[in-house]
């Protein structure tokens, strides 16, 4: 494996500002976390089913707008791509600011934005996969993704609690407009980076639109490794997302956090995502990948099942923060060595594709599962939903890659470094 230190000068340049970008986006959306159920909680006042329905039409709505682009980002130059959705969700999330300053601000516009800032992030995640594996090296993806997966740690671990604050105010859709502006900036970043981009895969003859469109699933639902990781995500994923406007209503509801409450019970546990990022690399290279996985992946699941218990009072806060920086710690190490998995076991000329696939169908399942987490809690309350959402998570444990090979060429995924055979694989992100 090569260590950064010995990447060609260009090579570390470009990483260096693309990983400014990165950070730069990450800080901003961190600050604007939750920003947009807070503004309708707050700015609108709307009902608890309104919080979960503007998360789940977002996510829903911006996968459909995406299913078809998955082909024509795959056979284009992924940079060009990035800053276009940059720009689009600066000038969507703007929007929000500029309305709420002039007392126009409705409900559906903020379904609007939400929907569109989905979509925006689906081709992002698409189109920037297949660009860091054309710009970073083999040897040295699991580093990459790794200090990537820590700045998002650590964005988010400072950026709630400030957006908190600047909330507290200044209002609630300032951190809005701060998120806004860091997609402006990443655009910038993206843009400066120099090593010009190798070709596109070339279009294949085609069998037809639809099967094109499919791709992408029957590249992953064909794959010995990817497969279970696939189904793995889904249940896992789905299980988060449906717990997350539940415990904002928990939270902002039930238990009354003030904002900078609010903001340190999401940021605060970020911190265990940081440390556990930082330790794939070596536990990967003494464990081995596959066990990294396995560990990690069950290590993450047991948490949410205790925050559905959360007492209320001054105990609160410190039961949410212990049991998100548990699942978060061993989530910071689970995702890297998954994500430099799937990159290494993708086929270039499907990679787009296949990440697409993976994010509509994470963007679907997702929404669906709050959706059913929302009729729960209107039947049986808000604390009953969420121990459904914890056996969930618990549940996905069994979905992990027991036998499955997990090996790629070029991948360092087992003890030692040692080069693997690739499996007839692919990649996505989840």
């Amino acid at each position: 494996m090569t260590s950064s230190g010995d990447q060609p000068e260009h090579v570390r340049g470009d990483f260096g500002r693309l990983w400014g970008a990165y950070a730069v986006s990450a800080a901003g959306s961190a600050v604007g976390s939750g920003a947009l159920p807070l503004v309708a909680v707050l700015a609108l006042d709307v009902t608890d089913f309104q919080v979960t329905l503007l998360a789940a039409l977002s996510a829903l709505a911006g996968a459909a707008l995406t299913l078809p682009l998955g082909g024509r980002v795959e056979h284009h130059r992924k940079r060009p791509v990035m800053v276009t959705a940059d720009l689009l969700r600066f000038l969507v999330l703007l929007s929000v600011p500029v309305a709420a300053a002039l007392s126009v601000l409705t409900f559906a516009q903020l379904c609007l934005v939400g929907i569109v800032q989905a979509a925006a992030a689906i081709v992002f995640g698409a189109a920037s996969t297949a660009h860091l594996k054309g710009l970073v090296p083999s040897g040295d993806r699991l580093r990459a993704v790794s200090r990537l997966e820590t700045t998002s740690w650590l964005s988010q671990s400072a950026g709630p609690p400030v957006g908190g604050l600047l909330v507290t105010a200044f209002g609630a859709t300032v951190t809005l407009a701060v998120d806004a502006f860091s997609f402006l900036l990443s655009a910038l970043g993206v843009r400066m980076i120099r090593r010009p981009e190798p070709e596109p895969p070339a279009r294949t003859p085609s069998k037809g639109r639809g099967r094109d469109i499919l791709a992408g699933w029957t590249y992953i639902l064909g794959h010995r490794g990817l497969r279970p990781l696939f189904w793995n995500a889904m249940l896992f994923g789905g299980a988060i997302m449906m717990s997350s406007p539940l415990m904002t209503i928990l939270m902002l509801h039930e238990l009354r956090f003030t904002p900078w409450q609010y903001g340190l019970a999401l940021g605060l546990p970020c911190l265990g995502g940081a440390l556990g990022s930082r330790l794939t690399a070596p536990l990967t290279g003494r464990l081995g990948r596959h066990r990294v996985l396995l560990v990690f992946g069950v290590l993450r699941t047991p948490w949410l099942l205790l925050s559905a218990w959360t007492p209320a009072g001054a105990l609160a806060p410190v039961v949410l923060i212990t049991a998100d920086t548990f699942l978060l710690a061993a989530a910071g190490v689970f995702n890297p060595s998954f994500a430099t998995y799937r990159m290494a076991a993708t086929a270039d000329g499907v990679l787009t594709r296949a990440v697409t696939a993976w994010s509509v169908s994470s963007r679907t399942a997702q929404p669906l599962s709050m959706l059913f987490g929302g009729a729960v809690a209107a039947v049986a309350g808000v604390r009953a939903a969420l121990v459904v959402a914890g056996v969930l998570c618990l549940a996905s444990a069994v979905l992990l890659p027991w036998r499955a090979p997990l090996s790629a060429a070029g991948d360092p995924g087992e003890p030692q470094g040692r080069e693997q055979a690739a499996p007839s694989g692919k990649t996505a992100t989840a």
